[in-house]
């Protein structure tokens, strides 16, 4: 015998064998359309190689659908709970699948351990697909999804060039309308509090923001950018350290309505009024924003339509009438109110 001494081959050493993954392998082994014709090959090659019989139970399982899919979103349950973004989306999602009669399953991944469960628990065929909220630039999970042989799709992405299916708002034109609008109101020294700068969404803000700038003919200033992480507190301390930097300051461009709330908060703290002698803009025209004092103008992403899209998409995908990769931006649009 080669290699075992005892027992059959395992999917991982045909996996080995061949040079793919175990996801690869479990493709071939239940006849999926999804894997190159070299993979097939040397897949098959393996399989004889070793003499592999797959587990007939497996397949079985495998080859089901259990009408599950899994939304993960990496965040804590106090940011969960609290920012009204992942609520939207959930709304959005869940009701896109309840129409097609599929179950939803929310899963909070937080730390290493988490994420390694949530794969244990993905490659035991226990949902048919997997969306992922709130991506970071350095997020390996949509690829570990993938690899197991299951479609994901992205509310958002990493990068502009993000190869996995992904469902984003125009953030870009979201920072430059919000900067468009300020100046227009003939505000001068517009600051922007921007979220975690290895997340695309706050890094695409932050471009649109400068754009804007250059665009009013007004002059980039490093001082007037603090990086916030799309919490409240996050945006107080950020709006801080702008008012100490650049007192002068008449305008804040905050990359969601909950760090503007934050902001409102620290402007108030130091005798700031808005909008007399500071304008807030934000971003996601939710319920915070509405209910600020005054109420806040906000740059509106459709969130409840991006979860029904996303949903739609990977349903697509489950059905094979979606070709890959998929990608889709939907436009926002401003919401003027009284902070400005």
């Amino acid at each position: 015998m080669s290699g075992r001494q005892s027992g059959r081959p395992t999917l991982e050493e045909v996996a080995a064998r061949a040079g793919v993954g175990r996801g690869t392998v479990s493709r071939v082994i239940n006849g999926s359309p999804r894997v190159s014709e070299q993979a097939k090959a040397a897949v098959d090659r393996a399989i004889a190689e070793l003499g592999y019989v797959p587990n007939q139970a497996a397949r079985a399982l495998a080859g089901s659908r259990t009408d599950a899919i899994a939304l993960v979103i990496p965040e804590t349950e106090a940011r969960l709970f609290a920012e009204p973004y992942f609520l939207d989306l959930i709304r959005g999602v869940g009701a896109e699948l309840a129409e097609a009669d599929k179950q939803l399953l929310l899963t909070l991944v937080r730390s290493d351990r988490e994420r390694r469960r949530f794969e244990q628990y993905v490659a035991a065929q226990r949902v048919d697909g997997v969306l992922i909220a709130s991506v970071h630039a350095d997020d390996p999970l949509p690829e570990l999804v993938r690899e197991l042989g299951l479609p994901v799709v992205l509310n958002g992405r990493r990068s502009e060039d993000e190869p996995v299916p992904y469902v984003d708002s125009d953030n870009a034109g979201a920072g430059r309308a919000a900067v468009d609008h300020l100046a227009a109101r003939g505000r001068r020294a517009i600051a922007t509090i921007t979220g975690p700068l290895d997340m695309y969404v706050a890094r695409a803000r932050l471009d649109g923001y400068r754009a804007g700038l250059a665009a009013a003919g007004l002059a980039a200033d490093e001082a007037l950018v603090a990086t916030g992480d799309f919490t409240e507190e996050g945006g107080h301390r950020a709006m801080r350290e702008l008012l100490a930097r650049r007192p002068g300051l008449d305008a804040v461009f905050a990359a969601s309505d909950v760090m503007a709330a934050g902001a409102r908060a620290a402007l108030r703290e130091a005798g700031r009024r808005v909008p007399d002698d500071v304008a807030l803009v934000g971003v996601d025209d939710s319920t915070v924003a509405r209910l600020m004092d005054p109420p806040l103008t906000s740059v509106r992403q459709p969130i409840e339509e991006m979860g029904r899209t996303m949903a739609r998409m990977l349903l697509q995908e489950l059905a094979e009438t979606a070709q890959a990769p998929h990608r889709r931006v939907l436009p926002t649009e401003m919401t003027v109110r009284a902070s400005t």
